[in-house]
């Protein structure tokens, strides 16, 4: 994730996937902005992964619930924009920020946060992740106060500790081929456009419990296999 441009699959129309199971339907177990709002979330991933995937699903959520979302990185790693465009996120719409190091990006998004005008914010964290805990603490008095959500995007494995105690849902992102294509998609088998499903595991939910997923099925963009 940490390159200078990250490419992401784009989500397959109808083909989504959910927890698998009706209890798990509830709004307070999917993987949307009403779910994050008012708390601190990590999604965390390592090598070749669903994190922008995943990322970019939930600010296609925020922006259809017009709700403004800001997206801070360094400047050393971006996403791509025309990816970006073709899975259904207004770019004119996405406030994207870009510093000189990563531990400014915190701060940054303590300002955008005070402002109450956000409804997601993304950090894109990388593999040096850290938010001091008094940093958190801000962050999440704000994000509960203006009902916000704020994603940390971090590049580790599974079992390594999360930024935080203050962290309320955690999530490990993955990608995979899809064994069995749809049949019926038709355009996919024609371009040898390949698909994926795209998984946000519940490593830590201190509301509902660690275990439930979330999962789509995506197209890869033109480059992807």
């Amino acid at each position: 994730m940490r390159h200078a441009s990250s490419r992401l699959a784009l989500p397959q129309p109808g083909a989504f996937v959910g927890a698998g199971s009706p209890a798990l339907a509830e709004p307070r177990r999917t993987w949307t902005l009403a779910t994050l709002a008012g708390r601190l979330t990590e999604l965390s991933s390592i090598g070749s992964t669903a994190v922008l995937t995943l990322a970019f699903s939930l600010v296609r959520d925020a922006q259809r619930a017009e709700e403004p979302v800001a997206w801070l990185s360094d400047a050393s790693t971006t996403f791509f924009p025309p990816d970006v465009a073709n899975g259904g996120i207004d770019l004119d719409a996405l406030v994207v920020v870009r510093l000189a190091m990563v531990s400014h990006l915190p701060r940054a998004a303590e300002h955008l946060a005070r402002s109450g005008a956000f409804g997601l914010l993304v950090l894109d964290l990388g593999a040096t992740a850290q938010v001091p805990v008094p940093m958190q603490m801000r962050l999440l008095g704000l994000a509960k106060k203006h009902e916000s959500a704020i994603l940390f995007l971090t590049r580790k494995r599974s079992d390594a500790p999360s930024l935080g105690a203050l962290v309320s849902l955690r999530a490990e992102a993955r990608r995979e081929p899809c064994a069995s294509p749809d049949p019926q998609a038709h355009d996919a088998r024609e371009t040898g456009v390949s698909t994926f499903t795209c998984t946000a595991q519940m490593l830590k939910d201190k509301r509902c419990g660690p275990g439930w997923k979330h999962v789509e099925v995506c197209r890869g963009p033109a480059g992807l296999c």
